[in-house]
């Protein structure tokens, strides 16, 4: 069966970007020239998924503003001449089918996918996180990796990368069961664990292919660390019942999730944008001494 739907949750409080996350979620902080969340919906639509669902909570219309038609900006610019700006603009609206879910209680990525359930139906999808904005300008993009991968392999596909052994402690990290070349079959994983506990060095970022059955699993996994539903308990017991894999992505990861992350983040992708000159220009004007 085709991955064809894809969920994206976007219904934290975005605690670590507040205050400007009080009004604004934190997906639509900028990232260079468009907020976090399009980045995710742009891989998404480029992987081949026809239907993306955004699951949000009360009050954050403004994702769903975003990615609806604005007919007063577009007459507006294309009254002005500004063609390119439009078509840019037009191209928000035109990535795909959209639909949005709304998450009552914050209880956990594992409870935002959940929602996703009665729009998923009885097949495999996949799961992008934006504070993770993945790039692959020479290949394939990372989701669309994660699909082959299912295909060939008909079980479950987690995105992983190797960290150093300090940073353990930030991630899911796997513990292998076999590994052959960048794919991984997953014994278990191990949520944020000190150095001394890490069974490996691949920790699991922001990109699933998961089997339907992770909704039963959801349904039944108690809650965790802060009293949230983890997606991470729930993959560990579907590798009990089915194979899953972890798949070593090509391509680059921005973290985008912590404020110093994000300013990382845009340094590292205006300096390859069509800004890039002006940009090094201007860090190498900078005083940096203390």
């Amino acid at each position: 069966m085709r991955v064809r739907k894809a969920v994206l949750p976007a219904a934290g409080f975005g605690t670590r970007f507040l205050p400007a996350s009080k009004a604004v979620p934190k997906e639509m902080m900028p990232l260079v020239d468009r907020p976090i969340i399009q980045y995710a919906v742009e891989e998404a639509a480029a992987s081949g998924i026809e239907q993306i669902i955004i699951v949000i909570s009360a009050g954050r219309n403004a994702i769903e503003e975003h990615f609806d038609a604005d007919p007063t900006l577009e007459r507006w610019l294309e009254e002005r001449g500004d063609i390119e700006l439009l078509r840019q603009i037009r191209r928000i609206t035109e990535m795909g089918t959209i639909a949005f879910v709304h998450q009552k209680e914050q209880l956990g990525l594992g409870h935002a996918v959940l929602m996703a359930k009665e729009l998923v139906g009885d097949e495999p999808f996949a799961v992008l996180l934006s504070d993770d904005v993945m790039r692959n300008p020479n290949g394939p993009p990372v989701t669309r990796q994660l699909i082959d991968i299912y295909q060939q392999h008909r079980g479950s596909v987690i995105a992983a990368q190797r960290v150093p052994p300090e940073e353990a402690s930030r991630y899911g990290i796997i513990a292998p069961r076999h590994e052959e070349g960048r794919l991984v079959e997953i014994e278990d994983v191990v949520e944020k664990p000190s150095v001394a506990e890490a069974p490996s060095s691949l920790a699991v970022l922001g990109r699933y292919v998961l089997t339907p059955k992770i909704f039963d699993l959801l349904e039944t996994t108690p809650r965790g660390s802060g009293g949230e539903i983890q997606l991470t308990d729930a993959i560990r017991e579907l590798s009990q019942e089915q194979a899953v894999f972890a798949y070593q992505f090509e391509g680059q990861r921005h973290d985008a999730g912590t404020r110093l992350s994000w300013l990382k983040a845009n340094v590292a992708m205006a300096l390859d944008s069509e800004a890039a000159d002006e940009v090094r220009a201007y860090i190498r004007g900078l005083d940096l001494r203390d």
